[in-house]
């Protein structure tokens, strides 16, 4: 089986090197049990060295000039030739461990699409509650989280890829609409993994609590329309590094 790991990247050169090293690290349990891969970087755009760094540890780089998440995972997929597709944050990275359930749990579960749970370093006891929060939620509904998505590549083309009209929070869109799909044609499952892909925390050392907060009042006010704004998501697309 083939597998393609694509990463949306804008402006990511601080990080994205020790990412992509990480996660190729953690790739070779693929080449142990006998499959291959490819690895995508879709550069979203970048006014700084992510494409060349990308290049250098020999990902296959492909250009989205929309600054839109959506937009740079569908432009990745459409490039890829995997089985599965496995999408991966430029801030993030999946320990061994995470490959190995998730090979193991396509075997037995027949598992076509889903996530993981995401774990990241923080003392900050409103983070952690936040963040135990979503882990509950991702677990008990089946959200895949943005840093770590996967679904059969024919599956996924077949539900149109990412939703274009989101500039934040895609990715429960997709997990909902895979959903649906899957239990309409009912083939496989959709799982969340119990392992955890480890992620960065630059968000909560970037942006302030005013910040955040903000957010959240413009998304109980607006709802939706604020998920279509990319004006009103400043911490996903300001280019704050």
């Amino acid at each position: 089986m083939k597998f393609s790991i694509i990463i949306p990247a804008y402006n990511e050169e601080k990080l994205l090197s020790d990412s992509l090293s990480k996660i190729k690290r953690s790739l070779n349990v693929f080449l142990e049990r006998g499959h291959s891969f490819e690895l995508i970087v879709c550069d979203n755009n970048s006014s700084d060295r992510t494409a060349e760094i990308a290049r250098e540890a020999g990902a296959k780089v492909v250009f989205e000039p929309v600054n839109q998440i959506s937009r740079a995972r569908n432009t990745g997929a459409a490039a890829a030739t995997g089985d599965y597709l496995i999408f991966i944050d430029a801030d993030s990275y999946p320990p061994p461990e995470l490959f190995r359930e998730f090979l193991e749990r396509l075997t037995t579960e027949n598992a076509v699409g889903g996530g993981a749970l995401v774990w990241m370093e923080t003392l900050d006891p409103v983070a952690t509650f936040t963040l135990h929060l979503w882990r509950c939620i991702s677990r008990c509904l089946k959200w895949a989280p943005g840093s770590f998505i996967f679904c059969k590549s024919d599956l996924f083309h077949r539900l149109g890829g990412f939703s274009t009209e989101l500039y934040a929070s895609e990715e429960i869109d997709f997990s909902r609409r895979l959903k649906r799909e899957v239990r309409r044609r009912k083939e496989g499952r959709v799982i969340i993994l119990k392992n955890s892909i480890q992620t960065s925390n630059r968000k909560l050392r970037l942006y302030g609590t005013k910040e955040h907060l903000k957010l959240v009042r413009g998304f109980l006010f607006r709802g939706k329309k604020m998920l279509k704004d990319r004006d009103a998501l400043n911490i996903w697309y300001d280019g704050r590094r």
